[in-house]
């Protein structure tokens, strides 16, 4: 049963929040008070729903007592004792903790792990798996660094993704994608494996980071090696280094200024995530109890080209579409991932 008094205390914000920006807000407030309004709006469509279903069986109950009213009323009823559960389900998902980063646009990072140059060539098929779904999604999809290797495969690459809800639906991608397959260069025809790498970080903006200057080491250098119409041959490549941490990010795609602007955003993201991490332990807990915990050496599914199979191994999902699959059919799965995390969720809170 969903508590009425929470229901009520939503309702009441909601309906301050939309009398807020019909009376005129400061431009100031409008953007804050309009993703809280869009965040809440849902939720308040679900609560007007549950409600009316209530006064209805409320009131068919009531019918019941009125000889002339009792048939019409036991007609009814089945129908809405079977539609308020639902109802509450709906609810106590849309009333679940959100995560604060989940409308946030996000950087895809890839990169070939084990396998050589069928590694390389994989963790190509990723990119433009996730490059389709975005496609289907609606979303951008912008390439902000890539380095390929010689066989056309990638060695690096990062993506921004924006549009609606891109980290809630991607967040769960990080990991090690483990592909089984003959590759192109195998001459006898065996079924290697190998794997990719992937990272989903939410965009982080200047004012949810404060990066020292001091914190941080700048280098110009010439851009090199194999990357195709992806890396410049003039001085324009920028690596920058986070001291405190050591890590390290390159950009050498576009203009000198530009490369250092794709730099710190990664770097943004990077740090970002790693204090999200950090400073919620309970986060961390959750992710662990879930659908994984967030190390991306964990091995979370597994491409099996032979057998047109894919295998999500965090909630034991067997898919026989892949080839939908690497064209960007990838909502079932997502989907999947999103219900698993929404069931742990609801069963943590019922604990």
């Amino acid at each position: 049963m969903v508590p009425l008094e929470k229901l009520a205390q939503i309702t009441q914000r909601f309906e301050f929040l939309e009398a807020k920006l019909n009376a005129g807000a400061s431009p100031a407030e409008i953007a804050t008070l309009s993703r809280e309004y869009s965040d809440l709006k849902p939720v308040a469509d679900e609560i007007v729903a549950y409600r009316r279903a209530l006064d209805d069986l409320a009131e068919a109950e009531i019918m019941l007592a009125d000889p002339e009213m009792k048939a019409l009323a036991e007609d009814e009823m089945p129908a809405l004792k079977a539609r308020i559960p639902e109802m509450e389900s709906r609810l106590q998902i849309a009333l679940l903790p959100k995560d604060a980063a989940d409308a946030r646009p996000a950087i895809l990072e890839i990169r070939p792990g084990t396998g050589g140059d069928e590694a390389a060539l994989f963790a190509a098929d990723l990119l433009r798996m996730y490059q389709r779904f975005a496609e289907k999604m609606g979303w951008t999809f912008e390439v902000l660094e890539q380095q390929d290797s010689e066989l056309g495969g990638i060695k690096d690459v990062q993506v921004h993704i924006a549009g609606e809800g891109v980290f809630a639906k991607l967040k769960f991608e990080s990991g090690v994608h483990r592909v089984q397959r003959v590759p192109e260069t195998e001459a006898q025809g065996r079924v290697h494996t190998s794997a990719a790498t992937v990272a989903v970080l939410p965009e982080a903006e200047e004012v949810d980071l404060v990066i020292p200057a001091s914190d941080i080491r700048i280098d110009t250098m010439r851009a090199s090696g194999a990357g195709g119409q992806h890396v410049n041959t003039t001085d324009s490549a920028v690596r920058i280094t986070h001291i405190p941490t050591g890590m390290i990010v390159v950009s050498a795609q576009k203009s000198q200024h530009r490369n250092k602007e794709i730099a710190m955003q990664v770097l943004r993201a990077r740090l970002f995530d790693l204090e999200r991490a950090r400073v919620d332990d309970a986060r961390a807990a959750e992710r662990k109890s879930q659908v994984g915990s967030g190390d991306r050496s964990e091995r979370i599914r597994t491409y099996n080209f032979p057998q047109g199979r894919m295998t999500d191994h965090r909630i034991n999902l067997t898919l026989y579409s892949l080839g939908q699959i690497m064209q960007g059919d990838l909502i079932e799965v997502v989907d999947a991932l999103v219900a698993h995390d929404q069931a742990s969720k609801l069963a943590e809170m019922e604990a």
